[in-house]
């Protein structure tokens, strides 16, 4: 069996990591692993969420690319390698989720590769491909979202979250961090395992954060909180949810410590078109860097919809 930690800290030899320039002109980080051979299966861009970089899903892309699938993904404008929206490069803000809609209809349309295309998205990406659906921005086949930002965990709930989150981007700095160096206040576990079971895939981060340091990311901002808040509980009682046309597949970690999993859930019953996959206290919010069972039974689910979906 081949030893998956080489592909997992190294960009594939074929592949590319350039700039793509959104029609503003803001300068995005993208990654492209052309599919081998004369006739590709399709598309896959894959999105990732928030504090995300395209590296941590390098050993993903290596099975869909092994199946005949073209790969893309960039970075959001304001991490990863797509430049910062804070003075402070270590604090991820947004004062509205608007232009990371608009930089993935833009890069959708420029996107030009044969067969069909999917799109994918983790966590934020989840949320933010969702939105993009319902507000007509993109147009693939099939849509896989995995641990969607549908709503967000807090200790307080999320109403009084939200309330709090926009009292402290008025009175103050919106751009300071909401909270330090955790994935979220409040939580009893470590950042590891709140995001996944897997020592070594859980170090691939920090692997690539000290080849590449500027790509670090850390807490959100306060605007981002409040937006955050905001804009799923929008999605969540957007009533063109019903008229979503799109094969969807979603991916849902019940016992998430940083979504909330219930709230995605009761959305997916509103989607005429999707498909869950739920997985217990055996997955953390990573799914796709979740030790190999729950990895490999989250793969060979998206393998089958792709399979019945996107030809």
């Amino acid at each position: 069996m081949t030893d998956p930690v080489p592909i997992r800290r190294a960009i594939p030899v074929d592949a590319t990591v350039t700039r793509w320039a959104a029609p503003d002109g803001w300068q995005l980080r993208r990654f492209d692993w052309p599919a081998a051979g004369d006739v590709p299966r399709g598309g896959i861009l894959f999105q990732g969420g928030r504090g995300d970089v395209f590296e941590k899903y390098l050993e993903s892309f290596a099975h869909w690319h092994d199946q005949g699938w073209t790969i893309a993904a960039f970075d959001w404008r304001g991490q990863g390698g797509s430049g910062r929206l804070s003075p402070d490069p270590h604090v991820g803000h947004a004062i509205d989720f608007a232009p990371w809609i608009a930089d993935l209809a833009a890069f959708w349309r420029d996107w030009d590769v044969a067969g069909p295309r999917v799109a994918m998205g983790h966590s934020m990406g989840g949320h933010l491909v969702l939105r993009a659906l319902l507000e007509e921005a993109i147009d693939p086949a099939a849509a896989v979202l995995i641990a969607p930002m549908l709503g967000l965990k807090s200790p307080v709930g999320a109403g009084v979250a939200e309330r709090v989150a926009r009292l402290m981007r008025r009175i103050g700095d919106p751009a300071r961090p909401a909270w330090k160096g955790h994935e979220r206040p409040g939580a009893r576990l470590d950042r590891r395992t709140l995001l996944t079971a897997d020592q070594s895939r859980y170090d691939d981060e920090q692997y690539w954060y000290e080849e590449v340091p500027e790509i670090k990311l850390g807490p959100p901002s306060w605007a981002w909180l409040a937006e955050a808040f905001a804009s799923t509980r929008a999605q969540r009682g957007d009533p063109r949810l019903a008229t979503i046309k799109t094969p969807l597949l979603m991916l849902i970690a019940d016992a998430d410590g940083l979504v909330d999993s219930r709230a995605a859930v009761a959305l997916a019953a509103r989607l005429p078109t999707a498909q869950v996959v739920r997985f217990g206290r055996e997955s953390a919010h990573e799914i796709l860097r979740e030790a190999d069972p729950v990895r490999d039974r989250a793969l060979a689910a998206i393998d089958a919809f792709l399979t019945a979906h996107a030809r």
